[in-house]
């Protein structure tokens, strides 16, 4: 989904002057302003440090300043020692408590739900392994709005106060958070903002951010990856790698999500056109190649029942001690997953590609296959090589990525915090 910001305005018959309808909007920009300055920085900065950064004059700087401190959006820490006269400035850092971002996440075989501080600190995590393809979407969302209020009570004993919550779902999802189709799931036209409205844990939230965001999981870490990963890694291909398989494109620092807001689905790319049937209808998509249950069954595993996570430690142990079945299975997942590649990086002239989810662990093993094919079937290969590493996050990312979410909405526009906090 797009996650469109709905701003409120302000109803005609109320008599606001127009000087003091600027003036808040002027605060609002400065308070954002500063803020981004402090989030951003690479030491602590000092109220002098941000007045130069940002144009802002001393007096407005500790305003600002004084306000984000007794909302607890920020915290001082004390300078480090230095040589010379005076008295060095104490500098600025994101608070580590007051706001923070829940993020969850609905997969084939687990729930997630985790709490991300404003510094993007994990301080929560929790996952529920179970088979949810027979499980009735209610009861799914049930269960985990119950890991949400568990979530929530852990958060607020550390003094943390969850502004909001984006779920991830490995499926298409429209603007109004409809899940129009998750086809490992067997979920279709499913209403979730509809059937979590009656639940607490999800629909408290602050000015400005949305109770609950729904999004695509593959999109969710792949945002959780481009804040969380290595510099200079501003367009890449993120793909994580569970029973399905999706994609999320980042292109200069931002997602790309298409006309409707339902890109990155490889998973559904024909590998093998006249190959195995899938479960979208199609043949030869991916996942019924590199998929989860496809390499565990390629590796004599079948019926394991191993949760995505478990699953893929497991056929990374296996791999290590040189089993063969194992390495055969990696190697044609790869093969596998580099023709799907090779065709991306053809059309958008990425130079980087990062295994996600199930398939971080196994980077080690699949790596080498994708790149042949890359070397094989794209066109620049020659002089342009291609990048594939693992996932910053592992198999975290998606519930870490729509946590994060929430808290670059309450960096973007904190005066919808400090209004709830007043």
């Amino acid at each position: 989904m797009t996650g469109v910001w709905h701003c409120q305005g302000v109803s005609r018959t109320a008599a606001v002057p127009v000087g003091a309808a600027r003036q808040g909007s002027l605060r609002e920009l400065n308070l954002a302003l500063v803020l981004g300055r402090i989030a951003d920085a690479d030491r602590p900065p000092s109220r002098a440090d941000l007045a130069a950064r940002t144009g802002l004059t001393r007096a407005t700087v500790s305003a600002v300043v004084e306000d984000l401190l007794l909302g607890r959006l920020v915290a001082e820490v004390e300078p480090a020692p230095r040589a010379g006269a005076g008295r060095p400035a104490r500098g600025l850092v994101l608070a580590g408590d007051g706001p923070a971002g829940l993020g969850l996440e609905v997969n084939v075989d687990y729930l997630a739900v985790c709490v991300v501080d404003l510094a993007g600190r994990v301080r929560h995590h929790t996952v529920e392994r179970a088979d949810l393809r027979p499980v009735p979407p209610a009861e799914a969302l049930g269960r985990l709005a119950a890991l949400a209020a568990a979530a929530r009570a852990d958060a607020a004993d550390q003094g943390l106060t969850p502004a909001g919550a984006a779920l991830a779902v490995p499926g298409l999802v429209d603007d109004a958070g409809l899940v129009r189709l998750a086809p490992n799931l067997g979920w279709r036209d499913v209403p979730v903002p509809a059937l979590l409205a009656r639940h607490p844990a999800l629909t408290e939230h602050v000015d400005g951010v949305p109770p609950l965001v729904v999004d695509n999981e593959a999109n969710l870490a792949a945002l959780g990856e481009l804040h969380a990963g290595p510099s200079g890694a501003a367009s890449f291909l993120h793909i994580s790698g569970e029973v399905g398989i999706g994609a999320g494109i980042v292109l200069d620092g931002r997602l790309f999500r298409g006309v409707r807001g339902w890109s990155g689905e490889i998973g559904h790319v024909p590998v093998r056109p006249d190959g195995r049937p899938c479960r979208c209808g199609g043949r030869g998509c991916l996942e019924r190649y590199a998929g989860q249950e496809a390499v565990l069954a390629a590796a004599g595993l079948a019926g394991a029942d191993l949760p995505a996570d478990t699953a893929a430690y497991r056929l990374a142990e296996l791999a290590r001690a040189g089993d063969a079945a194992t390495l055969a299975a990696l190697h044609d997942a790869g093969t596998a997953l580099g023709v799907a590649v090779a065709g991306v990086v053809n059309l958008l002239d990425l130079d980087t590609v990062v295994l996600g989810g199930g398939y971080a662990p196994l980077e080690p093993w699949l790596r080498p296959p994708v790149l042949a094919e890359i070397s094989h079937r794209v066109l620049t290969a020659a002089w342009s090589p291609v990048t594939v590493r693992p996932a910053t996050l592992g198999t975290q990312a998606a519930a870490v990525g729509a946590a994060g979410s929430v808290v670059r909405r309450i960096l973007a526009r904190p005066g919808g915090w400090l209004a709830h906090r007043s």
